[in-house]
């Protein structure tokens, strides 16, 4: 039978086993060891075996063991070398949670064969390993800024788990002028502080104290715990309200609105609470109509505007307001204030235009006196000193005449054209604050003076009129503007008169007086006359009246209304031109060469030559531009005796006008001497045809019939024939003699007013030349012969012709 017997030993528990059989249980005597806490894992205390008197290698065999005390077992025997060591961390405040002197823990140790029991008892040690703390992290105390020097005041105390010397041994306070700490020890030993006044507190000049308080504990090494003490300084009604200056001076308007704040009195209590509360009032210095003729707010200090202030009645205020806290016993400050009355500008200025005049001439002198104005304020000081403006973008100024009266002048040259009117706006404005000011308008008109010439768009007019224009047809308008006014701007239109050929400029053009339309009175012929230059003036109908002119030029443009004429081979109207050649005449030899003249312009007149129609194609060839005709092939015994070749010369006009002309080609047979006689005349062409002797003798007869020229149409000009109604006269005349053949010619001009020269030789040799004649007469045509050196007296001779046109 088995009994567990267990016996408290203080707060440990250690069991007991008894085992009741035949064999009595040998408990030993109680063995004692001492650790201190926190050791680690593992430690040894001490060798219990050979404490104990045991064989360490039967301790296996014997089954040696440890009973486990409560939950936790902190030793156990190493059964290999009967060490007892810690088998778990050991914390003595978590064992003995009461601060006793001594900690014990109680073990009973086993073992069998025989059955045997030890009681070991293991004192745990104190460290110090723990750090007095306080319960509070933060003290607060509040104590009255009346409270007498030493009073004293308790503070929380430190714990320190740890007993003995480890535990809390002082207290120390951080610096201060006003507390000191003063240390106590209780019965049981503990520690305990006090805080004590040293100096008389002021909470006007700190609220608030904050200290530190600090526990020591006496181990090695020490550890230490803080708690801050936070002392608020409670408040006593020890001062008296104060304002920010003992005497206030502040300006106030006259007739300033019902309300208006004057000033805002501002008080300040160093104290607290009810104690700083203020109440502002007047004090019996302050009299009753400064009392009614401003409100003081009791609460915030501020005055306002009661009653009108009218500065002339009076112009200065004076009163005496009292602050009082609302302590237990009141305490009170007080300050003067002035209010002066500042006169308000509240008249404001007057203008008067006294004398004005307009209309004006927009020629008006500068600084002639246009206006008179005079102006006034009834304020005084700044508020009655004025000043006059008129705007700065005026041809005007302003001159001060005498005292408040001005003069408006002409500054500037006027000009109705750029500004007919001006707006003078006159502004015065006095030099109060803020300014007043007052305005008034007068319009100026300016009058027109004729001060502008007309003006055309343009210097200069190019008008082009086709030829054969009907008369009366209008070439252009050519109108001018006058900026001026009313009849300074009504304009009227002349031709200045110039004469062209005995010829008046308004013989031939015609212009509207009042809106500038040219017309042409007549038919303008290219032909005869080609330009006209001359004047168009345009004058205003001021006094004095102004003019301007304007130059025309007239361009008289072409139109393709002459056909050509053809000059050579020259024949009778509507004849056939008959021609002999050889039959024996080579390839590419000259037959006939056809020329045409046009008296159109260049570009009508320049003429092309076709084949209309011809016997033979394949024999004959025409050149377009020269109107040579020359053999292609030789002539056979097939090819007729008789060709007929039809030439038309056509201009470049459109539409192109034409003329043709019918050359009837006859081949004969001739002797070797007839045939060198045909062939003289190219040979002779060789000798002479150098280039340059051609030139020299066209350039010296293009001279000389020039000047002929000239002098023949001045002499005619002066004799002033009778007007012809013929056509006007063609430009194509040519002499040849019948049957020729024209071997070369060069058309140097055909100009039908000037000149015009061809150079067409023939089998004889002869330069023709053309010569212009008056109109109305017939042209002069002029053979003169070569200089071959060879020829009979009547082919050498020179011939003319007239061809009546």
């Amino acid at each position: 039978m088995v009994h567990h017997v267990r016996q408290l030993f203080g707060r440990g528990y250690v069991s007991v086993f008894l085992l009741l059989s035949a064999t009595m249980i040998t408990v030993s005597t109680v063995t004692h060891y001492s650790v201190p806490e926190e050791m680690e894992e593992g430690s040894v205390v001490a060798n219990l075996a050979t404490d104990l008197g045991l064989d360490v290698k039967t301790l296996k065999g014997r089954k040696m063991r440890l009973d486990v005390v409560g939950n936790k077992k902190y030793f156990d025997i190493n059964k290999d070398t009967g060490e007892l060591f810690i088998l778990e961390r050991i914390d003595r405040e978590f064992l003995c949670p009461l601060k006793n002197a001594h900690c014990f823990l109680k073990l009973d140790a086993m073992i069998e064969n025989p059955i045997r029991m030890f009681n070991i008892e293991v004192e745990i040690m104190d460290i110090n390993d723990n750090a007095p703390h306080f319960r509070r992290g933060t003290m607060h105390l509040d104590i009255s800024e009346s409270s007498p020097v030493g009073e004293r005041f308790s503070l929380n105390n430190a714990a320190d788990p740890d007993v003995g010397t480890n535990s809390v041994k002082d207290y120390h306070l951080s610096s201060s002028e006003y507390f000191a700490l003063e240390i106590q020890t209780g019965r049981d030993g503990t520690k305990f502080a006090d805080l004590i006044l040293k100096k008389t507190l002021d909470r006007e000049q700190q609220p608030v104290h904050n200290l530190i308080l600090t526990a020591v504990d006496g181990g090695v090494p020490t550890r230490t715990g803080t708690a801050s003490i936070i002392i608020r300084v409670l408040d006593v009604n020890d001062n008296a309200p104060s304002f920010d200056k003992d005497k206030y001076t502040v300006d106030v308007m006259e007739n300033s609105p019902i309300g208006s704040l004057v000033i805002k009195l501002n008080a300040t209590d160093l104290d607290e609470g009810s104690n700083s509360d203020i109440v502002y009032s007047y004090s019996l210095y302050t009299s009753e109509r400064t009392q009614n003729m401003f409100s003081l707010n009791p609460e915030n200090g501020e005055i306002r505007v009661k009653e009108m202030i009218n500065y002339e009645d009076l112009r200065l205020y004076e009163m005496e307001v009292i602050a009082s806290d609302k302590g237990p016993n009141s305490l009170s400050g007080q300050c003067k204030l002035t209010i002066q009355v500042t006169d308000m500008n509240d008249n404001h200025p007057e203008i008067s235009i006294k004398s004005f005049h307009s209309p004006i001439k927009e020629d008006t002198a500068v600084d002639t006196v246009i206006a008179v104005v005079s102006v006034n304020d009834k304020d005084s000081g700044d508020n009655g000193v004025v000043d006059l403006y008129i705007p700065d973008n005026m041809p005007f100024k302003l001159r001060e005449s005498s005292d408040n009266y001005y003069e408006l002048v002409v500054s500037e040259p006027l000009d109705r054209e750029k500004v007919p009117e001006y707006d003078i706006t006159f502004t015065v404005t006095d030099r109060g604050s803020p300014p007043l000011s007052d305005n008034e308008t007068m319009t100026l008109e300016l009058l027109d003076v004729n001060d502008n010439v007309p003006q055309f768009p343009q210097s200069f007019y190019t008008i082009r009129v086709m030829e054969n224009n009907a008369p009366g047809a209008l070439l252009s308008s050519l109108t001018a503007f006058d900026p001026d006014l009313h009849e300074n701007q009504y304009l009227v239109y002349f031709i200045l008169e110039k004469e062209i050929a005995n010829t008046s400029m308004s013989m031939l053009f015609s212009i509207n007086p009042e809106n500038g339309n040219l017309y042409a009175l007549k038919t303008f012929d290219y032909e005869i006359e080609k330009e006209f230059l001359f004047h168009i003036e345009a004058r205003d109908s001021g006094s004095p009246p102004l003019s301007s002119n304007v130059t025309v030029h007239i361009i008289i443009v072409d139109q393709n209304d002459n056909a050509p004429v053809i000059v050579s081979p020259w024949r009778a109207h509507g004849s056939v031109v008959e021609e002999k050649i050889p039959r024996s005449t080579d390839k590419g030899s000259l037959v006939a060469k056809v020329i045409a003249l046009d008296t159109d312009s260049v570009h009508n007149s320049r003429i092309t030559y076709q084949f209309l129609q011809v016997t033979d194609a394949t024999l004959f060839s025409l050149d377009q531009y020269n109107g040579e005709i020359r053999t292609m092939r030789m002539f056979s015994y097939r090819d007729p005796r008789h060709q007929r070749l039809v030439v038309i010369a056509k201009d470049n006009g459109d539409p192109a006008l034409s003329a043709t002309v019918t050359i009837k080609l006859s081949t004969v047979e001739t002797a070797v001497k007839a045939y060198s006689d045909m062939t003289e005349v190219p040979l002779e062409y060789d000798i002479f045809s150098d280039l340059n002797l051609y030139l020299v003798i066209g350039l010296g007869s293009v001279s000389f019939l020039l000047l002929i020229t000239i002098l023949v149409t001045i002499v005619l000009k002066c004799q002033k024939p009778k007007p012809s109604k013929a056509a006007p006269p063609c430009r194509n005349s040519v002499i040849s003699e019948r049957n020729s053949t024209i071997a070369d010619s060069t058309l140097v001009s055909n100009d039908a007013y000037w000149y015009s020269l061809f150079l067409a030789e023939t089998k004889k040799g002869k330069l023709v030349v053309r010569q212009p004649v008056p109109k109305g007469s017939r042209y002069i045509v002029s053979s003169i012969p070569r200089s071959t050196g060879m020829s009979e007296t009547s082919e050498s001779a020179a011939s003319t012709l007239q061809y009546p046109k």
